[in-house]
């Protein structure tokens, strides 16, 4: 959401940061709403006034004995009353215009995002790690994955297509690896593990910015509840309304869940394997803090992010996205990319994104010092995987892949695979 004074102010600038995304001029349009606005504000505010003082004169004139006052005042008393909630109507009706039209524009990047209009424009900021080298034609994960314990076909039967089912030592692989990942967001890098609702209602979705532009990309229910596309959904709406000391700043918030996501507009894209499913497992990150901290815990998501793929030996990029590839909230955002030597490629593992307060005013989430009467502003948010569970099941696969058919565990997960070191057909 963005704050309408922001716009008033300066209407040029906040074209050329939409101009930046690809997105057209919009300040006229949001602007002319917001002046009929203001506008039946200002007619609504006079008549409550007006009907407040001549609600005090009758009282003033029968006082005095002046009936001919007081009958002239009850008159003009009987008129705004049928005339107020007319106005109060437009208001209604007009703030809903401006809302509309702010709902449909993203976030603004900030200045060091680079300018481009697709994933051409990211620059790699950092590589961490070379790629395996192999004796032999690496697979892909699917290929691998099928002969210990992937079983695509079952899930189709049950749900459809883009489900899998996992068994044995490879579902446990999976189950170890978001163990671990958790373990290691609370433990060592201080996020709090966090058990949150799978299902959220429509002001939680459009809180974090999923509604009304993307309600297409989620599965909803007949109830009219929203199953989560990620934690963040639940994570973030946890400061929804409130106030918070600033001396309680940052939170730092995790969880394991499964996600949901329908993949609209996806069609033909990973349709094989694990990458890209209806329902996923990833451990979220999600932070609320102040502006002046938001840089810093940026960084410090990233790091903790970047923690996991190196605990895991897997090879791995560090992108920081251009304009044209940010997602709708973002105002910057660096992704992670592993490496996959069954593709050829890097692929995204995480998504990691500082959203400014953008989040915070749809959530109407402020802050405020501790003995102060006022707020301070509205919360800054933040968040990103810390990883996708089954992306890096995928990585390991592939990564970890012996001429054999078997796949090598990282050693970090050996304990929580109950010392099994290896996945064998």
């Amino acid at each position: 959401m963005h704050d309408i004074r922001t716009i008033r102010a300066n209407p040029p600038a906040f074209d050329a940061g939409l101009a930046r995304r690809g997105v057209a001029a919009a300040s006229v349009a949001v602007l002319q709403a917001d002046v009929r606005l203001r506008a039946i504000q200002t007619e609504l505010q006079a008549a409550l006034a007006r009907r407040n003082e001549a609600s005090r004169d009758i009282g003033a004139a029968k006082q005095r004995g002046d009936h001919d006052r007081a009958d002239a005042m009850m008159a003009v008393v009987a008129a705004l009353k049928e005339r107020i909630p007319g106005l109060e109507a437009d208001e209604r009706a007009a703030q809903a215009v401006v809302q509309a039209r702010l709902d449909g524009l993203p976030n603004i990047p900030a200045d060091d995002v680079p300018d481009g209009s697709d994933e051409t424009g990211n620059v790699v900021v950092k590589t961490h790690d070379t790629p395996p080298a192999f004796d032999f034609r690496p697979l892909e994960h699917d290929v691998i994955a099928a002969r210990l314990g992937y079983d695509p076909e079952a899930a189709a039967r049950i749900a459809g297509a883009r489900f899998a089912v996992l068994k044995g030592p490879l579902a446990r692989l999976h189950r170890a690896l978001g163990q671990y990942m958790i373990d290691m967001q609370t433990e060592r890098h201080g996020y709090a593990e966090t058990a949150v609702p799978l299902l959220v209602n429509r002001d939680a979705a459009y809180g974090t910015g999923q509604l009304p532009k993307f309600e297409d990309d989620l599965f909803k229910t007949t109830d009219g509840r929203y199953l989560i596309p990620t934690a963040e959904v639940s994570l973030t709406n946890l400061v929804r309304e409130a106030i918070i000391d600033d001396d309680t700043l940052p939170l730092r918030m995790t969880a394991l869940t499964p996600c949901f996501r329908s993949e609209a507009g996806s069609a033909g894209r990973d349709t094989k394997g694990l990458i890209r499913q209806h329902q996923f497992e990833k451990c979220e990150l999600v932070t609320i803090c102040t502006p002046e901290q938001a840089a810093a815990e940026h960084d410090h998501m990233v790091a903790s992010a970047e923690a996991i793929l190196e605990n895991l030996g897997l090879p791995y990029r560090r992108v920081l996205l251009c304009t044209g590839d940010m997602g709708f909230t973002a105002r910057r955002t660096f992704d992670l990319e592993v490496w996959l030597p069954g593709q050829d490629c890097y692929r995204e593992i995480s998504s990691i994104s500082d959203c400014g307060d953008f989040q915070g005013r749809r959530m109407n989430a402020r802050y405020k010092t501790r003995g102060e009467k006022g707020t301070r502003g509205f919360v800054n948010t933040l968040n990103g995987s810390g990883l996708a569970v089954g992306r890096t099941l995928v990585a390991i696969i592939e990564n970890n892949q012996r001429a054999d058919g078997s796949v090598g565990i990282p050693q970090v997960l050996h304990a929580y695979m109950g010392g099994v070191t290896e996945l064998r057909a």
